[in-house]
């Protein structure tokens, strides 16, 4: 452990002379502070670094000369003096035998011997110079070596928030500690005529829905179009996993099918059974039974989807997730082609209350056919319509018909070229519900629905 130095003891003040003891840091008498006092000095003899000092080691100075007022001593110099290096080897000019102050002779050509020019007192034995050149006021400093040019940063690492820092495997930004978002906060994605965008919305943490878009031929070469939105049950476990897992498996299911020849509503039912199977498959994971176990509630989501050929609308679903059809021609009616599988729809069904008695009842959004394992029965619903007049097919979670649930307020919020642009549509409706509110998650696909061949039925 380490101490403070200790001051000598003094006999008395410095101040007033009285006595003082030692150990004291104050004078008794008057205060004075006696540790600021440094202790007078003791006479300790010079000591040779080759061995212990004896009586006869002293080194003789050379004697002075009389003292007179007319002449000033001599100054001695440390060359006056003889004595060894660390080695214990005598200096220039001891081991000859020369005198006590007494110079060496110089070399050929005035250089000292162990050919040094200029003033003596350096010996190529000695190592030791007493005729130092002047130190310089300054030394020069090396300049670091350059760092190797840094490769530019992807711009796909780097903050959202500050544009600069780079993000972190955790998802955080080290320079101002931003959250990233995800990667599916906010999606949107392009598949020939359709188009989709899904956003985490302005209260959630993270984004529980998932689709899928996609586009090919029938047998006959005609073109059709598909989407698929899931929106995942809060209360469960995983939520998110069930709603991509069971709108992956629709969605290939769908682009297998239909090529085949497989009639577009039989396709989707095959597509929603498939994509049972996908969420129930999660909760027999060891991801579901770790986070939860014992009391967990398996993986669960709702889902809808549509089918659009020349001439005809296929539409299916479980849970509460709609389709909206909405006509180019404005003047002709909208409508909304499915029904939710939920309390509300129930109460209205039974006709215990009208349907906005039953919307306005906090029980209304409480689902009573879901995806999942621990579902009652899985029974698919599946429509086929005719439109007789081009259009526009939205599909949508609760997320976005909160904020838009009739048909009538569907067609208002849909764009006019919906048919034309159904990415920017799909945006604008995406918009229209963050601007509401964003309490949930919003997923909308818009399907454009083409002009149909002569002898279609109506819708």
């Amino acid at each position: 452990m380490s101490q403070m130095p200790q001051q000598a003891a003094l006999a008395k003040c410095p101040s007033c002379a009285e006595p003082v003891e030692s150990g004291d840091l104050f004078c008794g008498a008057c205060g004075y502070d006696l540790s600021v006092v440094s202790a007078p000095p003791q006479d300790h003899p010079t000591l040779t670094m080759t061995g212990p000092a004896g009586p006869g080691d002293g080194t003789p100075w050379p004697t002075p000369g009389p003292p007179g007022p007319a002449a000033s001593p001599e100054p001695h110099l440390p060359t006056d003096l003889p004595g060894t290096d660390s080695g214990g080897t005598p200096l220039s000019g001891e081991g000859s035998g020369a005198a006590p102050g007494a110079t060496p002779p110089a070399g050929p050509g005035g250089a000292e011997p162990g050919g040094h020019e200029g003033g003596g007192g350096h010996s190529s034995g000695s190592g030791v110079r007493f005729d130092r050149p002047d130190e310089p006021d300054e030394y020069p400093l090396q300049a670091p070596a350059p760092r190797p040019a840094s490769a530019p940063a992807d711009p796909a690492q780097l903050c959202v928030a500050c544009r600069a820092g780079r993000v972190d495997s955790d998802g955080y930004c080290e320079n101002c500690g931003h959250a990233q978002p995800r990667e599916r906060d906010h999606v949107e994605r392009e598949s020939g005529p359709v188009a989709a965008v899904s956003d985490r919305g302005l209260r959630h943490h993270r984004n529980e829905d998932a689709f899928a878009v996609g586009h090919t031929t029938l047998p006959d070469g005609t073109p059709a179009a598909l989407a698929i939105v899931c929106d995942g049950v809060s209360s469960a476990t995983r939520p998110d996993d069930a709603s991509l897992a069971a709108s992956r498996a629709a969605g290939d299911t769908l682009l297998a099918a239909l090529p085949r020849g497989t009639h577009p509503q039989t396709a989707m039912h095959e597509a929603i059974v498939a994509a049972a199977q996908a969420v129930n498959a999660l909760a027999e994971e060891p991801a579901t039974a770790r986070e939860h176990a014992p009391h967990q509630n398996a993986p669960a989501c709702t889902i809808v989807g549509a089918v659009v050929t020349p001439g005809l609308l296929v539409v299916g679903w479980v849970g509460d997730s709609r389709v909206y059809w909405v006509p180019t021609d404005r003047t002709a009616p909208p409508a909304r082609l499915t029904e939710d599988d939920s309390w509300a729809a129930q109460m209205v069904a039974a006709g215990l209350m009208s349907e906005a008695e039953a919307y306005a009842d906090a029980r209304a959004h409480a689902i009573t056919g879901w995806l999942g394992a621990d579902a009652y029965e899985l029974e698919p619903h599946t429509a086929s319509f005719k439109p007789d007049r081009p259009g526009a097919v939205v599909v949508c979670t609760d997320g976005l018909w909160n904020y838009a649930e009739t048909a009538e307020e569907m067609s208002e919020v849909l764009p006019l070229d919906a048919a034309a642009r159904p990415l920017h549509s799909a945006r604008v409706l995406v918009g229209h519900a963050l601007d509401g509110g964003g309490h949930d998650n919003v997923t909308v696909a818009v399907l454009p629905f083409p002009l149909p061949p002569q002898g279609a039925g109506s819708a």
